[in-house]
């Protein structure tokens, strides 16, 4: 029987001087008070990370095999043990073979699923998404998608307003896939009617990266953030953020976690290829990225400010933050840890008995030092 002793955070608070028991399955068999010792850690759940374009120089959406395996266990390394790989968009002859290498990767165990943010999404709100592989929404070319994925496309990302959304919705709910909303300049009304028909499909509903690609919420003209927010609140969606301090300010992390709850939250990266990496020059699907002060966006030709194309931060890293800020760790823990009851995974994403032993174990500031995958080091 493998022991963990240290300092464990529970959905209950923190347990100073306990120890997690773990069976020959990988299994928590038991957690019990433990003698105090020095040094010891302070002991997380495995974190979730449900966006996520690459890390450690490596893109999920560019780069090889052996490249993409390089990116997941760099966020892996750092304490995100359950992890989806997001696409970006582009055109189909070269989408559909990403999808079928990531699939590999799955089937390999290097991540848990596949996240396909695009095609079908608005242009006016493209971000950093390629405006020229933009397409309205095509069931069939979804059906092609999900086929070349091989039941490992876990999410979807579109526009509520996009063409065909009922039928995107259904293929969704037929296919386990999670609708997650975002890259839309959807008011309220139309936003609220693709939730509504949604849920009532059966399917689980997200907001991608709530706030960003979005219209900003104003007290006249609500829009999409604040209709995913009140499906949020209502128990009907969980929100994304990207809670790096570059994509949104605390205050509004803050304030989005008091509305809505932190089981309501889930932190993810939105990480790119600089995640774990120097300042300098990337790509993102089709475009050029300049990463100056660890804040990535769109290269521009005159000089001017791009935009935000992605993260450079990993799911620890938001949890360092907002810990740092005052954010009781439970909720902050909570809220990292949420993507793996979106997925259904829920065999994970908790300190308990019962759970995979999917655990971190953190010295000062929140340094990763170990972490284990169905106990196991990785």
């Amino acid at each position: 029987m493998k022991q963990i002793i240290g300092d464990l955070v529970t959905p209950a608070g923190v347990l100073p001087h306990h120890r997690i028991d773990i069976d020959s399955n990988g299994m928590i068999a038991a957690i019990t008070p433990a003698p105090e010792v020095d040094n010891a850690p302070l002991v997380l759940p495995g974190l979730a990370d449900i966006h996520n374009h690459g890390g450690a120089g490596e893109s999920f959406p560019n780069s090889d095999y052996d490249g993409c395996v390089i990116a997941a266990r760099h966020h892996r390394a750092h304490g995100s043990t359950t992890l989806l790989a997001s696409t970006v968009s582009m055109p189909e002859d070269t989408l559909l073979p990403q999808l079928s290498l990531l699939a590999d990767l799955a089937d390999a165990g290097e991540i848990d699923g596949i996240h396909a943010e695009g095609p079908f999404v608005n242009p006016c709100r493209c971000g950093a998404q390629d405006p020229e592989a933009i397409i309205p929404g095509d069931p069939e070319l979804f059906k092609k998608m999900i086929s070349a994925a091989r039941g490992w496309l876990k999410s979807m990302t579109f526009a509520p307003e996009t063409a065909h959304a009922t039928e995107l919705i259904d293929l969704c709910a037929e296919n386990n896939i999670i609708v997650s909303l975002g890259h839309t300049d959807a008011d309220f009304s139309v936003t609220e009617k693709a939730l509504t028909y949604a849920v009532a499909a059966g399917a689980t509903v997200t907001a991608t990266h709530l706030f960003n690609a979005m219209p900003a919420i104003h007290h006249r003209a609500p829009g999409a953030a604040a209709a995913l927010i009140d499906a949020a609140a209502r128990g009907n969606a969980h929100v994304e953020l990207v809670a790096d301090g570059i994509h949104l300010d605390d205050h509004t992390v803050r304030m989005v976690i008091d509305s809505v709850g932190a089981d309501r939250v889930s932190f993810v990266s939105d990480a790119m290829g600089a995640a774990g990496k120097e300042d300098g020059d990337y790509v993102l699907g089709a475009l050029a990225v300049t990463v100056k002060d660890s804040v990535a966006r769109l290269t521009t030709t005159d000089g001017s400010e791009g935009a935000i194309a992605g993260g450079t931060s990993r799911v620890i890293d938001q949890v360092r933050r907002h810990v740092a800020a005052g954010f009781p760790i439970e909720d902050v823990v909570k809220a990292a840890t949420e993507g793996t009851r979106i997925l259904g995974l829920h065999d994970r994403g908790a300190i308990e008995v019962g759970k995979r032993a999917d655990l971190v174990l953190c010295s000062g500031d929140f340094h990763v030092d170990h972490v284990l995958i169905k106990g196991e080091e990785i």
